[in-house]
């Protein structure tokens, strides 16, 4: 006992032998902290086993301080990563109340789509971002009401991404007006805005955007319900950058909001696009008067807008600057609107008219007549106009037209023309496509008229026939580039072989899907004669074998990089040796339905060709 008690604590408490003491028998003996016991504690210590204190319970308070002091991006990003707690209060941080200023010059986009478009996300975009240059671009394409973005996820964008400078909200219903606002204060550098069936923002939060973003040039509001013409107002009275507007399918949008914008921003917009909004003629009215800066203009389904308001749009005399017009479904766009049109803008250079019914072969006259500079003009299910409006069209027009394009204009008849023209016309673009009444006389007056074709483009036309074609090409002095006869199921190898004969050497692509008639005889001229083409669609043809391994022993070397071969029965497991062949240099093939090509063979192909994108 003596030792015990003389014991000072500076040397070991027991030396030698063996001696074995528990707390349990000996419950007034003093035990100093020497060595860890290996078993487990007895229930005499368990007071003395406290919880192991963790930062999680600081109060939010306390945990906003410290994070908001972190260094830089690259420590924002490893805390972010410890707990979705941390991460939402990093993304709850705005720039001005971070300690540590983070730079960034907004040069990443990122893009969220479907269910991969949520609230957690954007919290870890908005901090990671911030570390690697900043946020630029962000686009958000939503689920409908199944998406899982909420204001939530655009304030955590707002806070983090300073920089941003387009945004675009596609189909986001749980998107408000507080969360396009936050954005409307934290993102004053921001350019461009998309929003896109986002039925929770209203006039409040694009007033918010014009009092906060003074640079935005952009604006594209898109079946947004809550919009009106408030909203409109509050854009044209601040936002004096903007050069690009575009509205469709916003039922409080009227000429209220539409003619103010126009009348306000008419001398510095240079886009505009109205589709689908309850506007009258008064609006275009206003844009004909005001719109003097205006370039590119689309206008689709007006149907408050009748042939007075083309009229005096046109007259107004004040779109001196348009050079492109895209008129689709207007009821109120007749001959006597085209023609003010043509006439009131002299730079007029490329028009589109799509499912106007009240114009006819008159208004293209008289549009060729009044429009000196027009270079382009489509025309899409104009079913009034006939074949002596096309052809008046043609001759009418200036030597500036460069291409010409019908589509489906069941107007149109197949008649010999007895007009003696000189050829003048400078066309170098034609598309015929699904006009049933459109055949070989009609290519045959164009191939007298039009001597300097490159890109002809024959698709869906029963009435054509080689006859046809070679009319159309035998006096064209500059090199056919561009071939597209899809379709034409009347067009046979006498057409290919006398194309390939006479334009060779600078033909690049020959498009012959869907021609019955096609056979590995056209591949033979086209491996002998087309040494520059590189694009070769011969899908739903009678070629075989025989044609594939005459295009891959070509004396010319054929430099093929798109090949086609979709459809084609004749095509086996015996001309997997001439595909890998030409597929070295080759970076897209079509094999698709061709079902006598086995799937072993296309195994093989996906391994040889691994540069080349194969559809099987």
């Amino acid at each position: 006992m003596s030792g015990i008690f003389s014991f000072s604590g500076d040397e070991d408490f027991f030396n030698g032998g063996t001696m074995h003491l528990s707390p349990g028998s000996c419950p007034g003996v003093y035990l100093p902290p020497r060595k860890r016991l290996r078993v487990a504690a007895p229930s005499l210590y368990s007071a003395f086993n406290q919880k192991q204190t963790s930062i999680e319970v600081l109060p939010d308070e306390c945990l906003f301080e410290i994070l908001r002091r972190l260094p830089s991006g690259k420590e924002r990003s490893a805390c972010a990563c410890v707990s979705k707690h941390w991460l939402n209060t990093l993304t709850s941080i705005k720039a001005n109340e971070s300690v540590q200023e983070v730079e960034s010059e907004g040069f990443l986009s990122r893009s969220l789509e479907g269910n991969k478009a949520t609230d957690l996300r954007l919290a870890a975009i908005s901090v990671g971002t911030s570390a690697r240059g900043g946020l630029g671009k962000l686009q958000i394409r939503g689920s409908g009401f199944e998406s899982e973005v909420t204001d939530a996820g655009i304030e955590s964008i707002a806070y983090g991404c300073p920089s941003l400078k387009s945004l675009s909200l596609w189909n986001l219903p749980a998107v408000s007006d507080k969360g396009l606002s936050e954005i409307a204060r934290c993102c004053p550098k921001l350019e461009k805005l998309d929003l896109s069936r986002c039925p929770g923002v209203t006039d409040k939060g694009l007033v918010a955007i014009a009092e906060n973003c003074r640079n935005l040039n952009d604006l594209t509001i898109d079946s947004c319900s809550g919009v009106g013409n408030e909203g409109l107002r509050g854009i044209a009275r601040r936002c004096s950058s903007l050069r690009s507007i575009s509205l469709r399918s916003c039922p409080r949008v009227g000429d209220q909001g539409v003619a103010f914008l126009l009348a306000q921003a008419g001398s510095y917009l240079t886009k505009v696009k109205l589709q689908m909004v309850n506007v009258t003629g008064l609006s275009l009215a206003v844009l004909g008067h005001y719109g003097v800066a205006v370039t590119d203009l689309v206008l689709s389904g007006l149907q408050g807008v009748n042939e007075k308001g083309f009229w005096v749009m046109g007259n107004a005399k004040g779109m001196k600057k348009l050079k492109s017009l895209s008129v689709t479904s207007c009821r109120g766009m007749t001959d006597v609107g085209v023609e003010a049109v043509g006439s009131g803008c002299p730079d007029l250079k490329h028009v589109s008219l799509n499912k106007c019914l009240l114009v006819s072969g008159k208004g293209l006259v008289s549009l060729a007549k009044s429009a000196a500079s027009l270079e382009s003009l489509k025309l899409e299910e104009c079913h009034r106009i006939n074949h002596f409006g096309f052809l008046g069209f043609l001759m009418s027009c200036g030597a500036k037209l460069k291409a010409f394009s019908l589509v489906n204009c069941l107007g149109i008849q197949d008649l010999n023309s007895e007009s003696h023209l000189t050829s003048t016309s400078s066309l170098r673009s034609l598309s015929v496509r699904c006009c049933p009444g459109f055949g070989d006389a009609s290519l045959t007056f164009l191939g007298k008229f039009c001597h300097q074709l490159q890109d002809v483009e024959l698709c869906g036309l029963n009435g054509v026939t080689d006859a046809g074609v070679l009319s159309l090409l035998q006096s064209n002095n500059v090199g056919l580039v561009k071939l597209n006869l899809n379709g034409c199921v009347n067009v046979s190898d006498n057409a290919v072989s006398a194309v390939s004969f006479s334009h060779g050497s600078t033909l690049e692509s020959l498009s012959l899907d869907g021609c019955k008639n096609i056979t590995d005889a056209s591949l033979v001229t086209v491996s002998k004669n087309c040494y520059s083409v590189n694009d070769l669609d011969v899908s739903n043809t009678l070629v075989s074998d025989h044609g594939i391994k005459a295009l891959a022993s070509s004396p010319n070397h054929l430099n093929l990089q798109v090949l086609s071969l979709g459809g084609c029965s004749g095509i086996t497991d015996k001309s997997k040796a001439c595909i890998q062949k030409l597929g070295r240099t080759l970076l897209g093939l079509n094999i698709q339905r061709c079902g006598r090509i086995s799937s072993s063979t296309v195994d093989s192909l996906l391994e040889q060709l691994w540069r080349c994108d194969i559809l099987y």
